[in-house]
């Protein structure tokens, strides 16, 4: 469901900060840019009518979405929940192909679901970036 609409709620905020830098600061950037970017997209996901996952992206004119923020919550995650967000919204949107960065700490669970992985090398001192792109195949009519 898109909760764009709902970034002032606590419990949206506290989502969004797992997957940004530890710092005020760059939670609240974050959140300006969803409040300001009609681009950005923000949605959530529920389990038994709670919230227990977000996914932020931005998607162009050729389909192509880039995952900018995606977390669980902590208590829920190892539960598939992340690859149900990812399942969601290729469901909602239809996009070409799916593409996101991150770190060595996330990189296994991208590449568990099938995403193909390339080291972007030591992007920040002592900290490897990969990025990760899944192609989606289309349906046959």
């Amino acid at each position: 469901m898109d909760v764009k609409s709902r970034l002032q709620e606590n419990l949206i905020q506290e989502l969004l900060s797992y997957s940004v830098f530890p710092d005020p600061d760059v939670l609240e950037e974050t959140i300006k840019r969803y409040e300001t970017d009609s681009n950005m997209w923000l949605y959530g996901y529920e389990s038994e009518g709670v919230l227990v996952g977000i996914i932020g992206f931005r998607i162009n004119d050729k389909q192509e979405m880039t995952i900018h923020h995606l977390a669980v919550e902590p208590h829920s995650r190892g539960a598939g929940f992340g690859r149900g967000i990812i399942l969601e919204i290729i469901e909602e949107m239809h996009p070409v192909r799916i593409v996101a960065e991150t770190d060595e700490e996330t990189v296994q669970f991208y590449r568990s679901i099938g995403f193909v992985i390339r080291s972007l090398g030591e992007k920040y001192p002592g900290v490897e970036r990969f990025v990760c792109t899944y192609e989606i195949e289309p349906e046959d009519e």
